[in-house]
């Protein structure tokens, strides 16, 4: 037991943090457009990559540090463009629709969703080889109890944030208020491109 609570809390102290991803997921949320496709794709591919952790692939991806480069700085365009295009939707901000606002395409907000889960080298990192780490501390059996766990955390986190962005909606009514949440995503999606660029 104290080693799923172990890794339910490490999970969350990776997870709970402002990012591109989450930024994503809320956003979506508070749109509720493909909310249950977003978490799902953000919660699944989580857990991929928790288990691929601890199963050993952390050593693999440690050991090829040009692959880390290249997805570092696939991760660098991608956040660097879906920055500047949050920073231009806000010059023309719209009042959030209750009702869900205007319809995106599914496999458009499926492909971002898989990009800024699978383009962010911090994914691999914090992780794939951080959690790895950790879980092998653990011990043989402890280690996947301790996946179990940062699992769950990654579940339950996704989950709460994608469906709960619903209880600040009315906050979020007026197109005021929309464009402060396009410029305050844009510019931590460029400030994370830019640490990234610099090897942060």
């Amino acid at each position: 037991m104290g080693d799923v609570v172990a890794g339910l809390l490490t999970g969350l102290s990776l997870i709970v943090a402002i990012g591109a991803q989450n930024a994503f997921v809320l956003r979506q949320g508070l749109r509720r457009s493909h909310v249950g496709l977003v978490v799902a794709i953000c919660a699944l591919s989580d857990v991929v990559l928790i288990l691929a952790g601890v199963a050993g692939i952390g050593v693999l991806v440690d050991r090829a540090p040009w692959a880390v480069e290249v997805v570092r700085w696939l991760g660098v365009a991608f956040l660097t463009v879906y920055g500047v295009l949050s920073l231009l939707r806000a010059r023309r901000p719209q009042a959030l629709d209750a009702e869900g606002g205007a319809v995106e395409a599914r496999r458009g907000v499926a492909a971002r969703a898989v990009a800024l889960t699978w383009l962010n080298p911090h994914v691999y990192l914090d992780t794939v080889l951080l959690l790895g780490s950790i879980a092998g501390t653990h011990g043989t059996p402890g280690r996947w109890w301790f996946a179990l766990g940062a699992c769950v955390a990654s579940i339950a986190w996704f989950a709460g944030l994608g469906y709960g962005a619903r209880l600040v909606a009315p906050r979020l009514a007026s197109p005021r208020a929309w464009q402060v949440l396009d410029v305050l995503v844009g510019l931590v999606m460029l400030a994370i491109a830019g640490r990234l660029a610099l090897g942060a």
